[in-house]
């Protein structure tokens, strides 16, 4: 088999690519929050990632491509209050969009589709555990990750924690 190289985005290098198991290839790929429509900055990453899914399928691989959709977020529960809309049946008509958008495309080898919607009760147990263990912590309603818990934060972005804590902090001033 030829091999195979590509960027690593932590190591600034371009290396060898080495599935974790043979033969077997897992990716997961953050997919559009459904607030409004796509746009053509959204289109290439998903292009890229079919595009590689394709490629790693010809060299022998076994693909699992799993994208989530977000599909609660309270972009999308303001939109939807703006246009009197249940933001369930809003997120949907978006997700719909979405869809077709990447079918017309070509994008074809994602396996599976996940709304996060789906795993609310998944996902309040993760919060739960990050407050409980110390990572995470409520202001007015809002949980936020605490980054300072997390020693390698930034790493992947190349900014320290200095250079992040430096930026502004949104339109919420308790916010660490």
């Amino acid at each position: 088999m030829p091999e195979i190289k590509i960027y690593n985005t932590l190591s600034g290098e371009i290396e060898r690519f080495q599935s974790l198991s043979p033969k077997k290839v897992k990716m997961f790929v953050c997919g559009p929050t459904v607030q409004d429509y796509s746009h053509l900055g959204h289109a290439k990453t998903y292009v890229f990632y079919d595009v590689l899914a394709r490629f790693l399928r010809e060299m022998g691989y076994r693909v699992t491509f799993v994208m989530n959709i977000t599909d609660v977020d309270d972009k999308i529960f303001e939109a939807a209050k703006k246009s009197n809309t249940d933001a369930l049946l809003y997120a949907e008509k978006y997700t719909r969009a979405f869809l077709e958008d990447i079918s017309k495309l070509g994008v074809k080898t994602v396996t599976k589709f996940e709304p996060a919607s789906h795993y609310i009760n998944e996902i309040i147990y993760q919060v739960s555990r990050l407050i409980e263990k110390g990572n995470a912590y409520t202001v007015d309603g809002y949980v936020y990750f605490d980054t300072s818990t997390f020693p390698h934060y930034g790493e992947l972005s190349h900014q320290s924690l200095k250079e992040l804590l430096l930026k502004p902090l949104d339109l919420f001033p308790n916010k660490k």
